[in-house]
C-alpha cells in the first residue's frame, strides 16, 4: 500500500478511528510490515501524540494497545454570539480545562472583539496552568455563514463589519499582542464555522454517532440548522447551507428581518422577534436570552410565544425533513425548551408524512451551552490530525528536533 496509505498519518487516523489499536492490527490494516509499522509509531509516539492504554512504556516497546493522547496538546475554542461570548481551554478529546463567559457585543466589530478575546484565552492559559506553546490551534464558533475554502465569513445579516474579514489573521495577531509570539513560518491555525454546523458535529459525534444523516436547529436570537451527513458537516457551495432562518413565509409580509427582507423565519419565531413582542405585551425584553430567562419562569407569555415560534419553525422542517430524511432532529439555544419543542413537534408530524417521521427522534441538545464549544474542538482536531496533515507537522517536527503542539 503506497502513499498516504502507509504514512504515520494514516496509521494516526486508525487509532483515533479505533479500526486498529494494536500493532498487529495495523500491520493487519494497512499491508505494512512490522518493521514499517514501528518506524512510523516511533514518530507518533515522538511527538507525543500516541500513548499506550496501560501507560507509555520508558524503554523498549510500549504497551500492546495504542491509542491517542489528547493530553499532549491544547485547542482555544471561542463561541461568539450576538451579545455575549464562551471562550474556554480544552485538550484534545473534548474536556474543559478553563472556561469564561461575558460580554461580547458581535457587533461592536471584529478588530474589538477579537482582541478581548485574545486577552480572555490570555487568561484561560493561565488559569489552565498551560504554556501558549501547548496551543495547537483556535476554533471560533460566529452566528453568520462562513466560506470555509476561504475561511471568510460572508455577508452576515447580524455581524455588522465581518463580510469578508480576514479572521484568522487578524486572532493571529491578537494572541501574539496579548499571549506569545508565534513561530517564524508556523502560523496558528485559525478556524471557524457557523455556530449551527458545530453545535450539530458535536452533538452527532458525541450523542448520535451511528446516526448517517442528522440535522440540529439553533433558535436564538436568530434561526440557523446545522445538517451531518456521513459524519461530515454538510454546508453546501459556499457555507451557505442551513440558513433556514431566510426562507420566506407567505403569511407574514409585513416582518421586517434583520437582513433586510420582509417574511423571513427570523424574522417572526426567532429569540429577538419573540422579545419584541413579550416588550410589547408589557413584559420588557432585550434579546433571546432573556426569553430564555422568562420560559425558565415559566412567564405566560413567553411560554404562549415559543409554542407559536416552535409551530412557525415546523413548517419549515416539514420541507427540511422530507427532503433529508434525517433520523435525529435537535433543537437547540434559547428557545429550545418543552414549549418550543412542542410546537415543532405538533407542526412536523401533523403535516409531514408518515414515512417520513417514523424513524425520526426530535429531542432538545445534550449539550447545551457546551455543544458550539464542543463543536469547534473537533474541527480543530479533526483538520489538524487528518492524514495529509499530521504527516506534514511530523515532518516540521522533525525538522525543528523535537515534539511539541505542532
Amino acid at each position: 500500500m503506497a502513499g498516504n496509505r502507509a504514512s504515520a498519518g494514516h496509521l494516526l487516523r486508525l487509532v483515533r478511528s479505533g479500526e486498529a489499536t494494536t500493532r498487529g492490527e495495523l500491520q493487519q490494516a494497512t499491508g505494512l510490515s512490522r518493521s514499517t509499522v514501528g518506524q512510523r509509531l516511533d514518530q507518533l509516539f515522538g511527538a507525543g501524540w500516541l500513548r499506550g492504554s496501560a501507560g507509555t512504556s520508558t524503554g523498549g516497546r510500549p504497551s500492546a494497545r495504542l491509542e491517542f493522547d489528547p493530553t499532549h496538546a491544547v485547542v482555544l475554542v471561542a463561541d461568539l454570539e450576538t451579545r455575549h461570548g464562551r471562550a474556554a481551554v480544552l485538550d484534545l478529546a473534548g474536556t474543559v480545562l478553563a472556561e469564561r463567559t461575558g460580554e461580547l457585543v458581535i457587533s461592536d466589530g471584529p478588530d474589538l472583539v477579537l482582541d478581548r478575546l485574545a486577552r480572555w484565552f490570555g487568561l484561560l492559559l493561565d488559569r489552565a496552568g498551560t504554556a501558549p506553546g501547548r496551543v495547537c490551534g483556535i476554533g471560533l464558533s460566529v452566528p453568520g455563514p462562513v466560506d470555509q475554502e476561504s475561511a471568510r465569513i460572508v455577508q452576515p445579516p447580524i455581524m455588522p463589519g465581518w463580510d469578508r474579514f480576514p479572521v484568522p489573521e487578524r486572532m493571529r495577531e491578537a494572541f501574539a499582542e496579548h499571549i506569545a509570539p508565534l513561530p517564524a513560518g508556523n502560523p496558528l491555525p485559525v478556524l471557524l464555522d457557523n455556530d449551527a454546523n458545530l453545535m450539530a458535529l458535536a452533538e452527532q459525534r458525541r450523542n448520535h454517532p451511528d446516526c448517517g444523516a442528522f440535522v440540529l436547529v439553533k433558535a436564538s436570537t436568530g434561526i440557523g440548522a446545522g445538517v451531518v451527513v456521513g459524519g461530515e458537516v454538510y454546508r453546501g457551495i459556499d457555507g451557505g447551507a442551513g440558513d433556514i432562518g431566510h426562507i420566506r413565509l407567505h403569511d407574514r409580509p409585513d416582518a421586517l428581518c434583520m437582513c433586510g427582507s420582509y417574511g423571513c423565519l427570523a424574522a417572526v419565531a426567532s429569540g429577538r422577534s419573540i422579545a419584541q413582542r413579550l416588550t410589547a405585551a408589557g413584559v420588557p425584553t432585550a434579546s433571546g436570552s432573556g426569553v430564555r430567562d422568562h420560559l425558565a419562569a415559566g412567564q405566560p407569555d413567553a411560554v404562549r410565544f415559543a409554542r407559536e415560534a416552535g409551530q412557525r419553525v415546523g413548517e419549515v422542517l416539514v420541507t427540511v425533513v422530507t427532503l433529508l430524511n434525517p433520523g435525529v432532529l435537535v433543537l437547540a439555544g434559547d428557545l429550545a425548551g418543552t414549549p418550543f419543542l412542542t410546537g415543532v413537534r405538533e407542526l412536523l408530524y401533523q403535516r409531514a408524512l408518515p414515512r417520513t417521521t417514523a424513524h425520526l427522534s426530535v429531542t432538545v441538545s445534550a449539550l447545551g451551552e457546551h455543544a458550539a464549544l464542543t463543536g469547534a474542538a473537533i474541527m480543530v482536531v479533526d483538520r489538524l490530525y487528518a492524514p495529509d496533515r499530521a504527516d506534514a507537522r511530523l515532518a516540521a517536527l522533525s525538522r525543528d528536533g523535537g515534539a511539541g503542539a505542532g
